[in-house]
């Protein structure tokens, strides 16, 4: 399975409203994996400590299959962190988590008010959100002559790809990096302009920018 570019947030985010006198705070932030998901919650329940619910959802990794987890934080079952995620969910951003915290304000919601209040918090802070592309890269190792050196660098615009590295001896050595689905038409392109004597290793691991 070919690891797929997707939206991330760019920074951090709070958005906040009043629904019948309680105040939902709702806070997003960019999380790489569990650990960062609970510190931010940790992060969270510090700043506010006198609310009285601290509800979270997080997806760590890509939407639909990172890891995910969710908590109603005292709210009735089902009320808050489900209808959150799910929220997340459907925006399609990975390597996200928020946290909403509630101070009550005396009037009930219900199970169907909180479910919206909730969703609703997400989405208000979503909709403030920007967001980046998270795209996997791949590292190439390329081995050419001097002479093809103007042809490789006049490539490198074309098929996004960066030198992180090169050294200069008999041949040029170059350490590249480009993303992961343009290495193949990359490597067909070199081996077809040098004739086959370009010396090419790819890594067989992405990794993540």
């Amino acid at each position: 399975m070919t690891n797929q570019a997707y939206p991330v947030p760019a920074k951090g985010v709070r958005t906040e409203e009043i629904i019948k006198k309680s105040r939902f705070i709702c806070n997003i932030c960019q999380v790489q994996d569990r650990n960062q998901a609970k510190q931010l919650i940790a992060e969270i329940k510090k700043e506010f400590p006198d609310a009285r619910h601290h509800c979270s959802a997080f997806i760590a990794g890509p939407p639909q299959t990172g890891d995910m987890g969710m908590s109603d934080d005292g709210e009735p079952q089902g009320t808050a962190g489900k209808p959150m995620l799910q929220v997340l969910q459907g925006s399609g951003i990975g390597d996200i988590a928020v946290v909403v915290t509630r101070y009550f304000g005396g009037i009930k919601l219900g199970t169907g008010g909180l479910v919206r209040a909730y969703s609703g918090a997400v989405q208000q802070g979503l909709e403030a959100l920007d967001v980046v592309m998270k795209v996997p890269m791949r590292i190439l190792s390329l081995e050419i002559s001097y002479a093809q050196e103007g042809m490789l660098r006049r490539m490198l615009d074309e098929y996004r790809a960066e030198i992180e590295e090169q050294s200069f001896g008999a041949s040029l050595m170059f350490t590249l990096i480009m993303p992961s689905n343009q290495v193949d038409a990359f490597c067909e392109r070199i081996v077809e302009d040098t004739n086959g004597t370009a010396e090419l290793l790819v890594e067989e691991e992405d990794i993540w920018r």
